[in-house]
């Protein structure tokens, strides 16, 4: 299998940084390169640094490589305060001002793309470019369905502590973890037992079961559509095309609709590449880096 040959690095030396009144977890591997920025990469939703140790183990040869937990993930502080797409992107701003020190090149999947995107766009000086991994957030345009009265009943029912609580710890079972893995991954030999403890065991910390219900009551952040028009950076976008929750070429033609400057991939993978088929990945951010960033930096 490709991923055989990917050395893999299972535990990171970890380091954690005060964020108003919070501990955040993060990474750093590789060693200062003068002449490129470093790279910092942002997990998705459930996950944490420990998914990009595929990633960290390969391009560390060539970058400056930061990974981070965000607030209310992974081995960061978990506290019951309300979640969005703001909050991140102040914690990354804040972190790469007074942690890294200089302007980075972005890597984000999923939850941690939109948080990525919010940094890129409205915090111009902190980054120099932004690569998008099976990016989240709505756009303005996406059509809105009255919801169900079923549906309906079904929100207000979640928003209830109890509710909330109950589902999360179902959902946090081992056994459903891998099961939800296998219908986002292409590869179900990418399913591994150390994938589902990375997951499941941050789900174990006090106040993660707060951090889920939050998701029932963020109200949606910045339209994507709005965040791309403050972009001024390049754009890489990889996309997993095999992702069940995201139909990436309808998602691609919306950001290159927004964004006609950008750069994109299509891999045969579900809605993590980064961690299905890493070399593809580490390969395409190492050569885009060197091709599209160094010389603009």
């Amino acid at each position: 299998m490709q991923l055989a040959s990917v050395p893999s690095i299972s535990s990171v030396p970890g380091n954690y940084w005060q964020w108003q009144g919070h501990s955040i977890y993060y990474v750093q591997a590789g060693s200062q390169q003068p002449q490129r920025p470093p790279l910092l990469l942002i997990h998705g939703f459930g996950a944490s640094t420990d998914h990009w140790r595929k990633n960290i183990s390969q391009l560390q040869e060539d970058f400056d490589v930061w990974a981070i937990d965000l607030l209310g993930f992974g081995r960061s502080a978990k506290p019951n305060i309300p979640y969005s797409g703001n909050l991140w992107r102040d914690q990354l701003r804040d972190f790469i001002t007074e942690v890294i020190g200089q302007p980075v090149v972005l890597a984000g999947n999923s939850l941690g793309g939109y948080a990525a995107l919010c940094l890129a766009a409205q915090c111009r000086d902190q980054a120099t470019g932004l690569i998008l991994l099976n990016s989240a957030g709505p756009f303005s345009d996406t059509p809105s369905q009255k919801p169900s009265v079923v549906q309906q009943f079904m929100r207000s029912v979640l928003l209830q502590p109890w509710a909330s609580y109950l589902l999360f710890q179902y959902m946090r079972r081992p056994g459903n973890i891998r099961k939800t893995l296998k219908k986002v991954y292409l590869d179900q030999t990418a399913v591994t037992d150390d994938l589902v403890e990375n997951i499941y065991r941050p789900s174990c910390d006090r106040g993660a079961a707060d951090v889920f219900a939050s998701v029932f009551k963020t109200p949606q952040g910045e339209k994507v559509d709005v965040l791309l028009q403050q972009l001024t950076h390049p754009l890489l976008m990889l996309w997993g095309e095999s992702d069940p929750w995201i139909n990436a070429q309808q998602r691609g033609a919306k950001f290159r609709q927004y964004y006609p400057q950008l750069t994109e991939y299509y891999l045969k993978a579900g809605h993590c590449p980064h961690d299905e088929v890493p070399e593809q990945v580490n390969r395409l951010i190492r050569a885009w880096i060197l091709e599209t960033i160094i010389p603009k930096h």
